[in-house]
């Protein structure tokens, strides 16, 4: 214990919080040293654009005091080296998790603290509305406070930079490196939050019908006329999409749809779902019953925050979740259509990361559009699209594998609202031309082949292990003879390492990370794949997609990859990690892994 007094003593003279002090005293009373260590020893790490963990007492999770911690030093950081737009201040937002709201008041005194404005939202608001909020009001920063569509013990702090763009390299490291110098709480920290010269208490309100306005704008903006989609059923998943959406409907003339009784309001609990993720088996399935009872043959979807966006279209009979990969390369077929058949298209720019499919890339070929490849995360697509820009490109477009899609005309950041509406434009369009969403898939997969895809993760318990998985991949026969099971390897690529076999000198086009794990092979047959860390989850997740002539063959291709991943790799250097006994691919395949 007395290398943990100190510790344990420097947490109480800090928190001024009843529920997390309690926690610390409770545990070096019953001299729980273990989870003391593990609460204690170690602080929650700023990256991946802030912070998500927990909410429990100690520096290693999400709290009143590491909030607290974390705006201090990003009011330090922007007073200190952004001095000519601190003046500019911060937007601060936040969802309807547990303590989502205290957080969010707590951040705000740091910045007042500093004389530093706090463009700030009094009610739960959908993540896109912060980095829309940053451009709008021209500010130095932004702040959301949700963790996505993470359980409900967890909660989150997302940091805009002021291009309205999630932070990156060096800005995050040089963040954190505030916030290590600015830990003790300052004077103010604990106070309620007190209006002033400073808070802009309105601020959610007087930004809400701008934000409205501008999606209507641009969802207008993708057809030459304005037609009604069918109707449908809308899951907000308890998340706060429902606060908006609907409304924007009611904006754009769309009155034919419902709600999710259920999940229609903020629930912080997600009392009817395992896991508040759209993506998850039966997330959607109370959405699948309302349907079913009302005749319906469409489902959108936003997860908790709104920031993400899934749709699924009854196809003869029964229910087909559309992948990521599926929403985005529709949209990008819609907005490609929108553009001036005579105009040269080069000037356009779309984006995706190196997860995702590669078809996007084909439509833009097709059509003289410049695409790019990012790592894979928004706060890489925002802002390479923003020195596209800078260049002179326009960028409508980017979208990743995870169900986000971005909207540069609205904000720089997935935006699961937006990108409902223009899905929503797009079907009326379609159906117009006697075209489900199903069949336009089909059709664009004749056009440029067929795209198949299997995204899931093995289990892994510690970081340790997935360092022994790639330690053993990288020492392993496989990339050295360029063989991989019944595959050739035409091409792989370490972003780790830093090592590129498919470019001239051998050094990656994307940037290296040597904090993390992330390997793609190219095989023949038309194969791509990759497999990497998660940096927030203790997952190790693979990507796998497909290219044939026809489905069957595409289906075989990304069976036959995954079970050499299996085999090859994980059995052979982690037999400890699992994956889920029976994987779907993205047409609907199932494949049983037992």
């Amino acid at each position: 214990m007395d290398s943990l007094s100190p510790l344990v003593q420097t947490w109480l003279q800090w928190d001024q919080d009843p529920t997390t002090r309690a926690e610390i005293v409770h545990l070096r009373d019953t001299n729980a040293l273990n989870e003391l260590e593990r609460r204690l020893r170690n602080r929650i790490e700023f990256g991946t654009a802030g912070l998500r963990g927990r909410m429990a007492a100690g520096f290693s999770c999400m709290n009143s005091l590491t909030i607290i911690q974390a705006s201090q030093g990003l009011a330090r950081f922007i007073r200190d080296k952004r001095p000519e737009i601190a003046s500019h201040g911060v937007v601060i937002g936040h969802d309807a998790r547990h303590n989502s709201a205290r957080f969010a008041r707590l951040a705000a005194n740091a910045f007042i603290a500093q004389q530093i404005p706090v463009w700030y939202f009094d009610e739960p608001s959908p993540t896109p509305l912060v980095p829309f909020g940053v451009n709008h009001f021209h500010a130095a920063a932004g702040i959301m406070v949700t963790a996505s569509h993470n359980p409900p013990q967890d909660n989150g702090y997302k940091v805009y930079s002021s291009n309205g763009a999630q932070i990156n390299r060096p800005e995050d490291g040089e963040i954190a490196q505030s916030i290590q110098e600015n830990l003790e709480p300052w004077s103010t920290a604990w106070e309620d939050l007190q209006s002033g010269e400073y808070l802009h208490a309105n601020s959610y309100r007087e930004l809400l019908p701008h934000y409205q306005s501008q999606v209507a704008k641009f969802t207008k903006s993708t057809v030459a006329q304005w037609q009604h989609p069918r109707p449908y059923v809308y899951t907000p998943l308890h998340g706060v999409g429902g606060l908006v959406f609907p409304s924007l409907c009611h904006s754009l003339e769309i009155e034919d749809f419902t709600s999710v009784p259920a999940q229609e309001k903020p629930d912080p609990e997600f009392p009817t779902v395992k896991f508040p993720n759209p993506e998850e088996a039966g997330a959607l399935d109370l959405a699948v019953q309302a349907a079913d009872q009302q005749g319906k043959t469409l489902i959108i979807a936003n997860d908790p925050d709104a920031d993400r966006f899934a749709v699924a279209e009854k196809v003869e009979g029964e229910w087909f979740l559309l992948t990521g990969n599926h929403v985005g390369v529709l949209l990008a077929s819609h907005l490609f259509d929108s553009l001036d058949p005579s105009a040269d298209c080069s000037s356009n720019a779309v984006l995706t990361t190196t997860v995702s499919s590669g078809m996007l890339g084909k439509m833009a070929a097709a059509k003289g559009i410049h695409y790019t490849e990012t790592l894979t995360g928004f706060k890489w697509m925002a802002n390479v699209a923003r020195e596209l820009e800078k260049n002179g490109k326009t960028v409508p477009f980017a979208y990743e594998e995870a169900l986000g899609y971005m909207f540069s005309p609205v904000c720089y950041d997935k935006d699961g609202i937006t990108a409902a509406a223009v899905f929503l434009a797009a079907e009326a369009k379609w159906r117009a031309q006697g075209l489900t969403v199903f069949a336009k898939l089909q059709q664009l997969f004749t056009e440029f082949g067929h795209h198949e895809t299997l995204n899931n993760y093995f289990r892994s318990p510690s970081p340790q292990l997935t360092l022994e998985l790639f330690r053993g991949i990288r020492g392993g026969s496989c990339l050295a003879e360029k063989q991989f099971g019944s595959f050739k390897v035409l091409r792989w690529r370490d972003l780790t390492e830093g090592y590129d076999s498919g470019t001239p000198t051998n050094k990656p086009d994307l940037p290296e990370d040597p904090t993390s794990q992330m390997l793609t092979l190219w095989l023949d047959g038309g194969v791509r794949f990759t497999i990497r860390g998660s940096g927030t989850e203790p997952k190790v997740k693979f990507y796998i997609e497909s290219c044939g002539a026809s489905r069957e063959d595409a289906i075989k291709a990304v069976c036959d990859t995954f079970l050499t991943i299996s085999k090859e790799w994980v059995q052979r250097y982690t037999p400890s990690m699992s994956c889920s006994d029976r994987l779907p691919t993205s047409s609907g395949h199932v494949l049983d892994v037992q």
